[in-house]
């Protein structure tokens, strides 16, 4: 109850007092969030959500964890450690002011961009996934993401201390993440400088 409690809190703090998720350290999430179910699956189809797509690698020193996250609104789970890039991770939750603000510019770069570099979306210590998939449909967002309400990802070696929404994990060709950069971009040419800078590949 007093976990439940406190995640209630912080997300009623992002969404009514601070309008974004910045804290210095996420507060902590809910394991026992249901982020695939009849409804959920209706809501993400309606949204035109992507599917979640594992990857077939093994995993790499230096890479993104070996934690495997179910894919919100239902679909087959995500070992992280599987995956490859270049790929552009962004950890956002439902009741965040800058998530909101750069999800339009982080779907438009998967529009362009996608067949280049991948982008996956982490609803992360979100303990609404209804909310978190009606924000992805007010945004246009249909790129895929997983979920994370328990914070597993929080503290992995390669990743460290996630402070604040939204955050970016940038992985490169190996599997190895390059760099975690705080969120809040503007624009499809922010996310085109940040993959140039980090990951070495100009679009």
């Amino acid at each position: 109850m007093r976990l439940r409690l406190a995640a209630l809190a912080a997300a009623l703090l992002c969404a009514g007092v601070l309008s974004a998720c910045d804290a210095d350290v996420a507060p902590p999430g809910d394991p026992d969030v249901r982020v695939d179910t009849p409804a959920l699956r209706e809501l993400k189809r309606e949204i035109g959500m992507e599917p979640c797509r594992p990857g077939d690698a093994e995993p790499v020193d230096g890479g993104l964890p070996e934690v495997s996250l179910p894919c919100l609104g239902g679909g087959e789970d995500v070992d992280l450690s599987t995956l490859r890039g270049p790929l552009v991770v962004n950890l956002w939750q439902a009741f965040c002011g800058p998530c909101k603000k750069e999800m339009p510019a982080l779907q438009a770069f998967h529009e362009r961009y996608g067949d280049r570099v991948g982008v996956l979306g982490v609803d992360y210590q979100d303990v609404n996934p209804e909310a978190a998939l009606g924000l992805a449909r007010r945004t246009g967002a249909t790129y895929p993401s997983v979920a994370d309400p328990a914070g597993e990802l929080q503290g992995q070696d390669s990743i460290g201390v996630i402070r604040g929404m939204p955050t970016f994990v940038l992985v490169d060709a190996e599997g190895r993440v390059a760099s975690v950069l705080p969120g809040g971009v503007d624009s499809v040419a922010d996310i085109k400088e940040m993959v140039a800078e980090h990951l070495g590949v100009q679009l």
